[in-house]
């Protein structure tokens, strides 16, 4: 049995070598973490939302397997 919450290992690999849809997958995975976490006083900031997903992109292409 799949855990469904985790993203499949092959999605991660297509993602970390910059595959846009898979990058993107990763992404929609993290959607609702991301809002939860850009709310300021009861509302999405879509400045932090922004910042958020830039540096959610940034550690995917700077990830490594090799370590």
């Amino acid at each position: 049995m799949r855990n469904k919450k985790l993203i499949p290992f092959e999605v991660i690999e297509k993602a970390v070598v910059g595959k846009p849809e898979a990058v993107n997958a990763v992404l929609r995975h993290y959607t609702t973490h991301i809002k939860y976490l850009s709310m300021y006083k009861g509302y999405i900031n879509d400045d932090i939302q922004d910042r958020l997903k830039a540096k959610l992109v940034e550690a995917i292409l700077k990830f490594r397997f090799d370590r």
